[in-house]
C-alpha cells in the first residue's frame, strides 16, 4: 500500500481508505448502504484492509444516528494503535436547536459523544461536515484549537465547504494561530469533477489534501450500470439515487463505454479503473472506498498498487470532461487566461 502525505500535514495515510457508512444500517439511506454488525466488521472487513496496509477508517456521527461509530468501534477494540480514526460532525443529529452546526457547545458535545461510541480517548481527524454559516469561524477555530491541546484530536479537516468557506476559515487559523484543516472531503469521481475548478487549485495552494468521497459516482461506475438497460435489481441506486450528487446520464454512459473498452484491454475491474484515475489526480490523498461485503472490498483495494498509462488517462479525461462554469472557464480556453494562470490538469 502506498502513503502520502495528507495536505500539508505530517499524517501519512494510505492512499486507499475504508468508509464505514455500510455499519450499522439505520434508516432509509444508511438502511441501504449496509447494515454491517460488530463481528462481520471485525472477522471480515476490518481485518481484510489492515492485512492490506489500509489503516484509514472514516465515519461520522450522522452515519445511522451514531451506530456507524459505534460498530467500527467494536471492530478494532484492542487494536487501536493499528489504526487511524477519522470521524465527522456538524450535521443535524437531532431535533434540538443546538443538535446542529459547529458552536462551541456542538463541538465540545458532538466529540466527547464520538469519543464514547469509537471506545477511544482520540481521534487522529475531525471533520466538520459542513459549513456553519450561523456561528463564527473564530468560534469554531478555538473550540478545535482547545480540543487538539487537550489530545482529543490529533488533525482538523472539513467536508463540502466551498472555496471561499474554506479559505476564509484557513485565514483565520493563520491569523489567530489555530489549528489549519489539512483535509477536504469530497465529492469527486470520472462522472463528477467540480471539485477541479476552485477546490483543487486552493488545495494545491494551501496544502489542503483531498479525501475523496464516492469515487463510483454514487454506485454509477460499478460495472453494473448500461447505456439502454434499466438499473441492475438489487441496485441500491433504487432507493438512494435521490439522496445524491447529481450526474447527467449521457455522459455517465459516455464515461462507462470508455471504462469497459480499458477494462476489456487491461483485465481489470471497471470500478478498479475509476478509482485509479483517481489516485492521479492532483491533491489527492486517499480515495475512501466502501464495502456491503468482503467480495467488493477485495475488488476496491485491487484498484491500488499499479497504474493507468497516459493513453488511458487521455481517453478517461475526454470521455469525462465537462465545460467549467464561469469564472473558470476563460482560464481553459483562452490563451491570455492561461498564461496568466495555467489551470490545474
Amino acid at each position: 500500500m502506498e502513503y502520502r502525505r495528507l495536505g500539508s500535514s505530517g499524517l501519512k495515510v494510505p492512499v486507499l481508505s475504508f468508509g464505514a457508512g455500510t455499519f450499522g444500517g439505520k434508516g432509509p439511506l444508511f438502511g441501504a448502504w449496509g447494515s454491517t454488525d460488530a463481528a462481520e466488521a471485525r472477522r471480515r472487513l476490518v481485518d481484510i484492509c489492515l492485512e492490506a496496509g489500509v489503516n484509514l477508517f472514516d465515519t461520522a456521527d450522522v452515519y445511522s444516528d451514531g451506530a456507524s461509530e459505534e460498530v467500527l468501534g467494536a471492530a478494532i477494540k484492542g487494536r487501536r494503535d493499528d489504526v487511524m480514526l477519522s470521524t465527522k460532525l456538524s450535521l443535524p443529529v437531532g431535533e434540538g436547536p443546538n443538535a446542529a452546526g459547529s458552536s462551541r457547545s456542538r463541538l465540545i458535545s458532538g466529540v466527547e459523544k464520538a469519543l464514547k461510541r469509537l471506545g477511544t480517548d482520540y481521534i487522529d481527524l475531525l471533520q466538520l461536515h459542513a459549513f456553519d454559516a450561523g456561528t463564527p469561524v473564530e468560534e469554531v477555530l478555538s473550540t478545535l484549537d482547545t480540543l487538539v491541546r487537550s489530545g482529543k484530536l490529533r488533525y482538523v479537516g472539513v467536508s463540502n465547504f466551498s472555496g471561499w468557506q474554506l479559505m476564509k476559515s484557513l485565514a483565520a487559523a493563520d491569523r489567530q494561530g489555530y489549528p489549519r484543516y489539512v483535509a477536504n472531503q469530497v465529492y469527486y469521481s470520472l462522472v463528477g469533477r467540480d471539485y477541479e475548478w476552485e477546490l483543487m487549485p486552493l488545495g494545491l495552494d494551501q496544502g489542503v489534501g483531498a479525501l475523496v468521497w464516492s469515487p463510483l459516482g454514487w454506485g454509477r461506475l460499478t460495472g453494473k450500470i448500461r447505456r439502454g438497460e434499466p438499473w441492475p435489481e438489487g441496485s441500491r441506486l433504487h432507493d438512494t439515487a435521490a439522496f445524491g450528487p447529481p450526474v447527467d446520464e449521457e455522459k455517465l454512459y459516455d464515461v462507462v463505454e470508455v471504462l469497459d473498452a480499458i477494462a476489456q484491454e487491461t483485465g481489470k475491474t471497471v470500478p478498479q479503473i475509476a478509482i485509479n484515475w483517481l489516485l492521479r489526480r492532483p491533491t489527492v490523498s486517499s480515495v475512501i472506498i466502501g464495502a456491503r461485503n468482503e467480495e467488493q472490498l477485495r475488488q476496491n483495494l485491487g484498484a491500488a498498487g499499479w497504474s493507468l498509462t497516459p493513453e488511458e488517462v487521455a481517453r478517461l479525461d475526454a470521455a469525462s470532461a465537462t465545460t467549467a462554469p464561469y469564472p473558470y472557464f476563460p482560464y481553459y480556453r483562452q490563451e491570455g487566461f492561461a498564461r496568466i494562470n495555467p489551470p490545474v490538469v
